[in-house]
């Protein structure tokens, strides 16, 4: 009975702090989020010396309160699952763990500032927040659409990169040192700066032949930069055209993870983990 009861105890547990389609799950997350922003305003507002100077005391004890709160939550993570190391190896179980411990040794190494470098892997905790835009559909249409497209968009960088090559070269023949281009490697930099409309200006050719050749690659770079973006784009429609006719099949996912091993995307009426066989808390 007290073992029941127990196991009740973590599997409530385990569906608010993993669970999105519960209200408790949302709750958590939308906290969980709110102190995420919290600890990077923190973090950068403590970059600002004039401000951390004037508030000093309390920018550390809110770093504190929100290092606290994070640490109950990486040990409720571990304590909820039955396989702790599952998580602790994870990759957000490591990324916890490295967003949470540099107070603690702040505490024992005062004064090191490079560790507030290492607080803001907090960023990365957003990502897991993030994850719930996948019930929407639009998130995984959108990666599936980019690995897709990641083929053709190999080959049409390497033949940028060919081109940047090319120009950098003629150009290094054209303008020379005395115009600043002095190796093609240099000429290359220049050629890709050009290419992509960024023009810092620390190189620049002075021949009417470069010039009209730079004029050339400007005018060419609008037409690559817009490239990628219509690959993906058709590959991310065709998808969708795809998703649309499936769904009519397809049994939607829910965020229910598995408290065995953490598998998520199992289906609505799913009684058992399709990773490891372990029953789903319903």
């Amino acid at each position: 009975m007290e073992n029941t009861k127990q196991q009740s105890w973590r599997s409530k547990l385990h569906d608010i702090i993993y669970e999105a389609d519960t209200p408790a799950g949302k709750l958590f997350d939308v906290i969980l989020l709110i102190a995420i922003i919290a600890s990077i305003i923190l973090v950068m507002l403590e970059s600002i010396k004039s401000f951390d100077e004037k508030y000093h005391t309390f920018l550390n004890v809110s770093e504190w309160i929100i290092t606290i709160l994070f640490s109950i939550e990486y040990i409720a993570r571990i304590i909820t699952v039955k396989k702790p190391y599952k998580y602790i190896f994870s990759f957000y179980g490591i990324i916890d763990l490295l967003s949470t411990i540099p107070k603690y040794i702040s505490l024992l190494f005062g004064g090191i500032h490079a560790l507030a470098a290492l607080r803001a892997l907090r960023l990365l905790r957003v990502f897991r927040i993030l994850k719930l835009a996948r019930y929407l559909g639009a998130s995984n249409l959108l990666m599936s659409a980019i690995k897709s497209s990641r083929a053709k968009i190999s080959v049409f960088l390497f033949a940028v990169l060919i081109l940047c090559i090319i120009f950098g070269t003629l150009m290094y023949l054209i303008e020379g040192e005395e115009s600043g281009f002095s190796s093609i490697p240099v000429s290359v930099y220049w050629c890709i700066v050009t290419l992509t409309t960024v023009g810092f200006g620390d190189i620049a050719p002075v021949t009417p032949l470069g010039q009209f050749i730079a004029a050339l690659i400007m005018i060419l770079g609008y037409g690559i930069i817009a490239v990628p973006t219509g690959i993906v784009s058709a590959e991310y429609t065709a998808q969708g055209k795809d998703k649309n006719n499936n769904d009519v099949t397809n049994p939607e996912l829910n965020s229910k993870s598995c408290e065995n091993c953490l598998a998520e995307n199992h289906k609505d009426k799913a009684d058992f983990c399709y990773n490891c066989g372990e029953k789903l808390h319903i």
